[in-house]
């Protein structure tokens, strides 16, 4: 599909050897990684499942977000709800609630906020998340308010695979792959998403809402659809989230956390499929160790982001795939 005003389409992808090689280095991050790698590279994993259902809204329908932190605290929620009020231990139980509630959620908030565009359109996701934060810190009784609800390692499979009384362990190789494979999953759903009419009719409207319209397209049905598929992928990252952490708080609804999403996408390149998994990835390597290096952690970090995003506009992503193109462009003699 050829975009309007010489855009380039948004899927570009690593090929089949590259797929190849990070596929199988995802596979072996176990066997070779220390636990507390294993487990970082995990959560990476999680937020690019996020950072995939942000980008189905910023980077394929046109629409900024400032609200996302909601739907990734609702499957947060969820499970936690699950575990406290009727005793649930499966994670596939978690997986379905978080994604089901985070969807109803969004399809909820979505029906005003599609309305609107541009600057309106992301105030607006903001307000709305800024609710059930404010609800989540006022419900204390229910929510547990800033003591949070703690959320145990879960069981896999189906109770197949039961949780051992070495935490780490379980969680660096078991769940890690259990996360990997849906991870997986959520990759191809994405990518099918996007290449499909739907995906292309998001593209249009991107691009120019009004031919969009006139050539018979209901954009804001349209809008209302991809934002509520996008709350659920974020609900599903929500919910892989909470065991990995073993305690919810209010804090993952309120509107930084929202701003770290929208860093992750913007970090790799909104403008290619690839470019928020590796800004996801990237974000959580980059705060993680500049926590352990310092208390200015804060400092450094938004020094960091800053020269990487003033220097690769683009995206690591965007960067990296208009270099290959470069490379590949042949040398006229």
């Amino acid at each position: 599909m050829s975009t309007a005003a010489g855009r380039r389409p948004l899927l570009s992808p690593l090929g089949l050897g590259g797929g190849l090689v990070v596929a199988a280095v995802l596979i072996a991050v176990p066997l070779v990684a220390a636990p507390f790698q294993t487990i970082t590279v995990c959560y990476g994993l999680v937020f690019a499942i996020a950072a995939l259902g942000f980008n189905l809204l910023l980077g394929y329908t046109g629409l900024l977000s400032f609200g996302h932190s909601a739907y990734f605290g609702m499957g947060a929620y969820v499970v936690a709800m699950l575990v406290k009020y009727l005793g649930w231990t499966s994670m596939e139980a978690y997986i379905v609630a978080g994604a089901i509630g985070s969807a109803l959620v969004a399809g909820l908030f979505g029906v005003v906020c599609v309305r609107y565009t541009r600057i309106f359109f992301g105030i607006l996701t903001l307000a709305l998340s800024q609710v059930l934060w404010s609800l989540a810190l006022k419900l204390f009784w229910v929510t547990g308010g800033t003591d949070g609800l703690r959320v145990p390692t879960p069981t896999l499979l189906f109770g197949r695979l039961a949780p051992t009384s070495e935490k780490m362990d379980f969680l660096a190789y078991r769940y890690y792959y259990y996360v990997l494979v849906l991870f997986a999953l959520s990759v191809a759903v994405m990518w099918l998403i996007v290449h499909s009419p739907f995906g292309k009719a998001l593209q249009a409207i991107r691009d120019n809402e009004t031919r969009a319209e006139f050539v018979g397209v209901q954009v804001r049905r349209y809008r209302w659809i991809a934002f509520v598929v996008s709350g659920a992928f974020t609900g599903l990252a929500g919910a892989l989230w909470v065991p990995l952490n073993g305690l919810t708080t209010p804090d993952i609804l309120y509107w930084q956390f929202s701003g770290r999403i929208v860093f992750f996408v913007v970090l790799g390149g909104f403008k290619t499929f690839w470019g928020p998994i590796v800004g996801a990835l990237a974000y959580n390597y980059l705060e993680t160790y500049a926590v352990g290096f310092t208390v200015y952690w804060q400092l450094v970090l938004g020094v960091v982001l800053v020269l990487l995003v003033l220097t690769m506009p683009q995206g690591l992503a965007g960067t990296v795939e208009a270099l290959s193109r470069r490379l590949r462009k042949p040398v006229l003699t």
